[in-house]
Formats: structure tokens, sequence, C-alpha cells
């Protein structure tokens, strides 16, 4: 174990508790099964995924899919589920289920049925706990691109019992007091959210010229085959240009994997999208390819490129930020355009917030929307209408909006600050429920060793009844011809 869930493992126990492994506490696991066949329409089934299980431990059915199944591979009121398969940082997510109607489940979940003795609820709330503890790190088996708990690691994986009476005390204060944290969480998440709306309509308004009081006129732009939508009226001064007539844009490389040993490629750093966020650079991962030298030579980045992708999901989609030149040698991949300013038209600052806050819902209508991917082109792009300031203004405005955004940081980090308290207190909370602090014990309350030597006392019965053999089918000899049995 981890965290806080080493303390668990070593401290003393309440009296009247027990430790015990999933195995020796007799709960039943069961995964489920695997289905390619999913629709939203509500043909079938539920059919419960990693997904469905929230990093809060409750069942999510608001993206449901369902399946059609006749098996009775189920779900049911006051079983648990436990998420087997997933990413490595959340195997391990585990929910009670609620539902009156019995719901399918997917491989990459287990069902666990307690025993008589062991609240579901109870079991349910601990494991998850041990998932946030980063318990499931420790015994998950890495695959390739997911991580999983196998089925003897989760029966090998200790939990602490009170008694039955207790475990439901235990659960009914933790859903009380973790209701109001979670009215905390759900407040501060709003307020991030909010920031980031907030920040995102500064800049769009910035950009514009929507920030003072002067007054503004409507600007037009030559047509293109684009859907510009309604363009925002400009002050006095400004005008609409094209993002190709102001700057040079050009896609990056594409990786040749035929061609990563040739020795007259050079090898060098470059950003992908996922480096290429809206409004920053994340820059702790990047990664290196070979390339012609030439190549490497005309894709170089330069202090005060702006970087934009071309795709991903919809919030991927035309995000970007300015390179400063944080790493020599760098060039991009295919999936991400670099636009240079040419003769200094616009600052690239106000050119990058432009492309985060009008650019987003442009590019949304002007892009390639599938499934779950979205993309746009280098031709498209190079139509995004940006608003030019006059040259001597541009300097100020930076700062302007750089001084709103002070503010909105300031909020931002007020709410991150909300959000982790709410988090340390819910650890607390249950850091205090799982060690015998949450509430009082009763002497009263029959043992959890009770609820063991029963288990215990079953298998032995269970070892010892020799196992009744099915009688033998009895096989029957054709009659003779002529004597076959008439039909009744």
């Amino acid at each position: 174990m981890t965290g806080v869930g080493v303390a668990v493992a070593e401290a003393g126990l309440p009296a009247g508790w027990v430790r015990a492994t999933l195995g020796e506490l007799d709960v039943e696991a069961q995964p489920g099964f695997a289905s390619g066949k999913h629709n939203r329409d509500g043909d079938g089934v539920v059919h419960l995924r990693p997904m469905n299980v929230t990093r809060s431990g409750v069942i999510d059915v608001s993206d449901a899919r369902y399946v059609a199944d006749e098996s009775d591979r189920r779900v049911e009121f006051g079983d648990v589920l436990f998420n087997n398969t997933n990413s490595p940082a959340l195997v391990g997510k585990t929910a009670w289920i609620d539902s009156v109607e019995p719901l399918a489940y997917s491989n990459h979940m287990t069902r666990l049925r307690a025993p008589e003795g062991l609240d579901g609820r109870f079991l349910a709330i601990q494991i998850h706990w041990l998932w946030m503890s980063g318990y499931f790190k420790t015994v998950l088996n890495n695959h390739v691109n997911q991580a999983s708990v196998a089925r003897k690691a989760l029966l090998d994986t200790s939990i602490v019992v009170p008694p039955l009476v207790e475990q439901r005390r235990i659960v009914a204060k933790l859903n009380e007091q973790i209701a109001h944290i979670d009215t905390g969480e759900t407040a501060a998440r709003s307020a991030l959210a909010g920031s980031f709306r907030l920040a995102e309509h500064v800049t769009g308004q910035g950009v514009c010229g929507a920030l003072g009081d002067e007054d503004r006129f409507p600007a037009e732009l030559a047509a293109a085959d684009a859907d510009d939508g309604d363009l925002p009226a400009l002050p006095r001064g400004w005008h609409w240009s094209r993002l190709g007539e102001i700057a040079a844009v050009v896609g990056g490389v594409t990786k040749d994997s035929k061609k990563q040993g040739d020795p007259a490629y050079v090898e060098v750093p470059y950003l992908r999208v996922a480096n290429v966020q809206r409004g920053k650079l994340v820059l702790d991962n990047v990664t290196t390819i070979r390339v012609p030298s030439a190549k490497a030579e005309a894709l170089r980045l330069e202090k005060g490129d702006v970087l934009l992708n071309e795709g991903g999901d919809r919030d991927k989609l035309g995000r970007g930020w300015i390179w400063e030149g944080q790493v020599d040698d760098c060039i991009h991949q295919n999936h991400v355009f670099r636009a240079r300013v040419i003769g200094e038209v616009i600052h690239p600052t106000l050119l990058a917030w432009h492309a985060n806050s009008f650019g987003k819902s442009w590019c949304e209508r002007n892009g390639k929307q599938t499934v779950n991917l979205a993309s746009i082109s280098l031709r498209k792009i190079k139509l995004l209408p940006i608003s030019i300031p006059p040259q001597e203004l541009q300097e100020q405005l930076v700062k302007e909006i750089e001084g709103h955004l002070e503010n909105v940081r300031v909020g931002h980090s007020l709410a991150e600050g909300a959000f982790a308290q709410a988090q340390e207190l819910r650890a607390a909370l249950l850091y205090a429920a799982f060690t015998g602090a949450l509430v009082p014990q009763d002497p009263a309350d029959e043992p959890a060793s009770d609820l063991l030597d029963r288990i215990r006392a079953q298998r032995e019965a269970a070892a010892t009844t020799p196992r009744k053999r099915a009688p033998r089918k009895a096989t029957r000899k054709p009659a003779p011809p002529g004597q076959e049995e008439l039909p009744q």
C-alpha cells in the first residue's frame, strides 16, 4: 500500500474489527463480457463500462450504452462494481450499485458480491478509497496502452471489517459528510470552469477592441470559401485580414518509420498535439524524430512563432500558443501548424489570443467533424479572420489584456485552493472511517470475527461434505423392427 493506505495497514484495529482479504471473506468476483455492438438508442440493456464509474466512486449513466444480451451476467442492487482494466491511474475505481434494474457490465469490470455480514456500500467505499490511496498501482499488470488488476490480486486485497451495524453507521456518516464535501467540490469545479471561460472572454473581447469605451463599427472582409459567421465590430482604425495574408503558415513533418535509421537523417526534438495547449505549451515530454537535414532547417521554430493544432478532439482543434525558443532546434509534427507573422503586422500574443477565442468557434464551423475527432486543413486555417489593431496600440493592448487576465488568475488560484481543500477533507474523512475514528464503537455489537468464523465453518463443511455424483443417464436400446413405440 502507499500513501494513506499504509497508515491503515499498520495501525491497530478497534475492538470488534478484523482485517481480512476479500478471498478470506468469500467475496464473489465475477468478470463481465465484451461487446462491440453498442447503441445509444435504448435497444437492449445498459452495458456499464469503465467511464461509467466516476472518480468519486458513483455510477454515472448519462452516457449510457446499450447491448442486446440474453445472458444472466448482470450487476444488481447492492452489488459492487470494480474497474479491473483501465489506464494505470484509473484502475481500481469502484462503485456500489443502487439500480433497481439489473445492468450488464463489460469485461473491464468485475462484479463483487459481499457475503452476509459485510455491507456492500461499506465494501465499495473502502475499495474505492484504496484506489484513491494508490494501492492498486502496486498490484496492477502493465500492458501496452493500459493496465489491469488480476482476479487473484483483487481477492488478495486486504480490507478492514468492523461489526456489521458499525459498518452501516460509518456508511451513513460518510454519506452525510461527503454530501457537504461534494457540494464544495462542485462549487470549486464551477469556479474553475468559469475562470477558463472568463479568460477566453477577456482575450476574445480584447483582441477585437471591446474592452474600452471607444465606438466600434462593422468592418468588412473579402469573401472566401469559409463560414466567418458574424464578424465582431471593430474600433476605428482597426481592420480584418486573413491569417494567410499576415503570416506564413506551414504544416509540420510526418514521421517516416522506415527511414528512422537513415544515416543522412538528423535527430531533432519535435512538438506534437499534446504539447500545444490552449494558451500554453507543455514541454515536459518533448520527443525526438529523425528527418532530412533540409527539412529540419526549414521547419526549425523561431521565437514568436504561433503554433496551432490541426486536429484531435473538438477542444484541441485550432488551440495554440507562442513559441519562445524553449528547446533548441525544435520542429513540429504535421498535426501542428506554424504561423510566422510577416513584417510585424500584429503582435504574436494578440494573434495567439485571437486564435484561442474567436478562432475556436471559427475552426469548429470550418473544420471536419467525425464522432470523436475534428481536423482542419492548411488551406482552411489560412482563411481564419484576424482583427488587426493599429501598430502603435498593440503593445499597450497586450498590457491591458494581461492586466485583466491577472485578475482572472487570482480567482482561478482561489478556486484551486478550495478544490484542494475539499479533496484533503475527503481523504481525512475516509481515513477516519477506516481507522475507527469516524463513529464510536459499541461493545454490544457482534464482533466481525464472528463473520470470519461463520465463513470458515461454511468452508470446512463444504470441504468435508462429499459431492453427489450426477446420476448416469439411462441409455435406451432401440426397439426391434416393427416394435417401435407409438406416439401417445
